[in-house]
């Protein structure tokens, strides 16, 4: 039953009124030996290979599937197609993590983390989301964008929370029961479908028309377009060398289904592609919705604050460790310190803890349990305040505010400050 609950921190820090971090920069950086901050070219060239093998490895096995589900034609309808689709499930989750995997170190890449060469990075980063069909040189302007502006309502790139405004609510002392029942209320069916719709389509609709991005852009931003509100002029050259990637690889995906046909392919890679993007998503929309965690107006905000509003979550377990490189076990860390490598990441972390003390954001609740949590509770925000809090379908807030919330804070933040290591 603890799959259905929330985790004893979710629940604490729930319950406790939120007073921004009492601390600076400089304290973080003060904390972490510089040994950390070397980059090891052929360390992360052994983990692309590691990844590279383990995706190859899945795909010939997935040869044997048909084969021995045929072989099993004499044992009945039932047991040959329960071991068939178990073993085609096997498949699609064990080749979309190890998807995930590539997504993850090209990420790392487009830090410039995996080596000091800044031709490694990008030739590795670029091949690696060219497989999984990412927009490398795209994503990664954006990306760098969310890094600088974590948390901020105005400036951050992606899981902007919508406002009360948005959804053409009446003002809070006006607002009744029935108003929020009218615009939240759904069928579990229909909640399903949505979630479900986030996170298989999410990541395309996010790349495609800025779903759940930055409302400050015009309507019909993509990362596609090298003139796209997205990117800065000297960005576009590289923006159009992504599209020719893309489109490589689509035409490499063209010739396979020529080749094997299209029920190979979708079995093979469509749908595992899916799955991958299913964990992209949901990794990255936890990272940064959260009932408890706050958001905040440019008063309010500064590069510090936005850190350490996200949150540490051990996804997957030790095979989100393995195949997604630590990018969920510490978020937390990499937002302070983005250009360590993630091997280095969980060492950071245990660094980061005892700095930051009960200001660290840890949430043990299941995966999946958490994913619906703040799909059916992190709603909307207020229009008033500097510093918000998301709020459910009945309007009631996720978190209390501290009266001193305001009056916190050694370093007082500043409209636009970030931290130039991001």
């Amino acid at each position: 039953m603890s799959l259905f609950k929330d985790s004893p921190e979710y629940l604490a820090r729930k319950q406790k009124p939120f007073r921004p971090p009492n601390l600076t920069l400089k304290d973080i950086h003060d904390a972490i030996p510089k040994d950390l901050y070397k980059k090891n070219t052929l360390l992360s060239l052994g983990y692309i290979a590691r990844d590279v093998f383990f995706s190859a490895l899945f795909w010939h096995l997935a040869n044997y599937i048909e084969p021995i589900s045929d072989a099993l034609a004499g044992q009945g309808a039932l047991i040959q197609q329960t071991v068939r689709w178990g073993l085609w499930a096997n498949y699609w989750f064990w080749q979309s993590v190890a998807w995930g995997g590539f997504w993850c170190l090209a990420h790392e890449a487009g830090h410039g983390t995996l080596s000091s060469s800044s031709w490694f990075n990008h030739i590795s980063g670029f091949m690696l989301h060219t497989v999984i069909l990412v927009p490398y040189y795209a994503w990664r302007s954006t990306h760098h964008a969310h890094h600088k502006a974590t948390g901020s309502i105005e400036r951050d790139e992606n899981f902007v929370p919508r406002t009360r405004v948005d959804y053409h609510l009446p003002a809070e002392d006006a607002a009744t029961h029935a108003d929020y029942k009218e615009m939240f209320e759904e069928t579990p069916i229909f909640t399903l479908g949505r979630m479900v719709f986030m996170q298989l389509l999410g990541w395309q609709a996010y790349l495609l028309y800025n779903a759940l991005g930055s409302p400050m852009y015009p309507e019909g931003t993509n990362h596609f377009e090298p003139s796209s509100a997205l990117f800065k002029p000297e960005q576009r050259f590289s923006i159009i060398i992504s599209n020719i990637g893309l489109s490589a690889m689509s035409g490499v995906l063209a010739y396979y289904t020529y080749q094997f046909g299209l029920l190979n392919l979708f079995c093979k890679y469509f749908v595992p592609y899916l799955l991958a993007n299913h964990w992209i998503v949901m990794l990255t929309f936890l990272h940064h919705t959260d009932p408890t965690m706050p958001h905040y107006r440019k008063n309010e905000w500064s590069f510090l604050r936005g850190a350490v509003g996200t949150i540490d979550r051990p996804l997957l377990g030790w095979i989100g460790r393995f195949f997604l490189h630590n990018v969920s076990h510490d978020h937390v860390a990499h937002h302070f310190l983005s250009m360590i490598p993630f091997y280095n990441q969980p060492i950071v972390t245990e660094h980061v803890k005892k700095v930051l003390g009960e200001d660290y954001n840890y949430d043990n609740t299941n995966t999946f349990r958490a994913l619906y949590r703040s799909f059916t509770e992190c709603c909307f925000i207020e229009e008033e305040g500097d510093i918000v809090f998301y709020k459910n379908r009945k309007g009631q807030l996720g978190r209390e505010l501290a009266a001193d919330a305001y009056k916190v804070g050694a370093e007082r933040p500043k409209a636009g400050s970030v931290d130039s290591s991001s």
